[in-house]
């Protein structure tokens, strides 16, 4: 007995070890170990005050990721599925924390993230991903993201300051570009909130005086507005050659555009310049219309245009919106980088994604969702030559008329 024992016993141990062979070999008949999912956070407010901004960035990474696994997944690790770890943000800074918190001791495995919205909430969540070495995409513009001398965060929009630096150049060659005359006044209607003063300074500090401009209207109120009328009459009574109308909410911005209009300024009449992606939110459409609407610029920091065709329509089908706004497209874009950058890498490792992220130099894949000549990321993080978008409302719709490689509309300039 206890030899027929052990006789048995190498008999399955050969066997095992025949099989175990094989399958290293490639010949066994067993069905393969499932591919793990591929993680990716996805931080964004989906309630509060900024909830809307927070669903439209969702909606452009989860059709990343739908279309990533619909083709395929992610080759280099055979096949694995994107797999979106979504936390909400909320409407305070210590949300967003916590949320950011709970995700990262979840799920130790995550690839990388992207989100957060406001800058201040993108600048607490970022402490964390940095803590835990894992790679942070943002569209948030505050300077201080990327001045921290952090390691896995990434800016994917102009900075704020690149962009009051870059504004008003910019819209003097579109205006040139139109063949429209020579600007020499301009006026500013803004709120004194963070934006608009860090967006004015550059302008303030010497970029007027340089571009041979008379500030002929300096006007500053404190949000929310009551009544935009003597604001607007001061507007009226100088008549600059083009205006600069900087707030921060929709209510404001529909009651200032309003008493534009009533006073004989808008409808293309005066060439009003806004910033801010709540300007090309189809909220404001519903709340000011589309003849008041008409003919007002936007400074944002991306947007779907020329060579996105395919990917608009894509996202208009799927989410049933009106067109793909900079949130959208933005977090779609940091979702398909983050797999380039996995191909790239061979690994869904998050260090060796970050190490990809930073060697990465290319005009092609994600390339193509971010205004500009290449993607390619400084030691800081900063985004090299990323290019701000300049959009006009033109019959409803906010089209961008800047840089010419996005443009889908050339823009509409005053004459007189």
């Amino acid at each position: 007995m206890r030899t027929g024992f052990f006789g048995r016993t190498a008999v399955g141990r050969v066997a095992f070890a025949a099989i175990a062979c094989a399958a290293a070999l490639g010949f066994s008949d067993a069905s393969p170990a499932q591919t793990k999912d591929v993680k990716i956070a996805v931080v964004v407010p989906l309630s509060g005050p900024w909830a809307r901004n927070g669903e439209l960035e969702l909606k452009g990474a989860r059709l990343a990721a739908d279309q990533i696994n619909a083709s395929g997944g992610v080759k280099a690790l055979g096949g694995a599925k994107i797999k979106l770890i979504v936390g909400d943000a909320g409407d305070r800074v210590e949300t967003a924390k916590s949320a950011m918190e709970r995700i990262v001791s979840q799920n130790p495995d995550l690839s990388g993230g992207t989100g957060a919205f406001l800058s201040s909430f993108t600048l607490a969540v970022t402490e964390i991903s940095e803590r835990a070495k894992l790679p942070w995409l943002t569209l948030s513009y505050s300077d201080q993201i990327t001045s921290r001398g952090y390691q896995y965060v990434f800016q994917t929009s102009a900075t704020a300051s690149r962009m009051a630096n870059d504004a008003l150049p910019v819209i003097l060659d579109i205006a040139k570009r139109a063949q429209a005359p020579v600007p020499k006044t301009v006026g500013i209607v803004m709120d004194n909130t963070a934006s608009p003063v860090s967006f004015t300074k550059a302008m303030r500090d010497g970029g007027f005086a340089k571009a041979n401009l008379k500030l002929v209207v300096d006007e500053v109120f404190t949000p929310p507005l009551s009544d935009a009328t003597s604001l607007v009459q001061r507007v009226r009574n100088a008549r600059p050659d083009l205006l600069f109308l900087l707030t921060t909410n929709v209510p404001d911005t529909k009651l200032l555009v309003e008493k534009i209009n009533e006073m004989g300024l808008g409808h293309g009449r005066m060439p009003i310049i806004t910033n801010g992606g709540h300007m090309g939110a189809p909220e404001l459409l519903q709340a000011v219309g589309k003849d008041e609407l008409d003919g007002v610029m936007v400074i944002i920091g991306n947007w779907g245009g020329k060579g996105q065709e395919t990917l608009i329509k894509s996202f208009k089908d799927a989410t049933h919106e009106p067109w793909m706004t900079q949130d959208s497209v933005s977090s779609y874009g940091d979702v398909m980088l983050i797999r380039d950058a996995i191909e790239q890498a061979k690994s869904a490792d998050a260090q060796k994604v970050g190490a990809a992220l930073h060697a990465m130099d290319t005009t092609q894949g994600a390339a193509n969702y971010f205004p500009g000549p290449k993607l390619h990321f400084d030691a800081a993080g900063h985004r090299v030559d990323a290019a701000l978008v300049v959009l006009q409302w033109q019959k409803g719709e906010p089209v961008p008329v800047y840089p010419p490689s996005l443009a889908t509309s050339s823009a509409a300039w005053p004459k007189h």
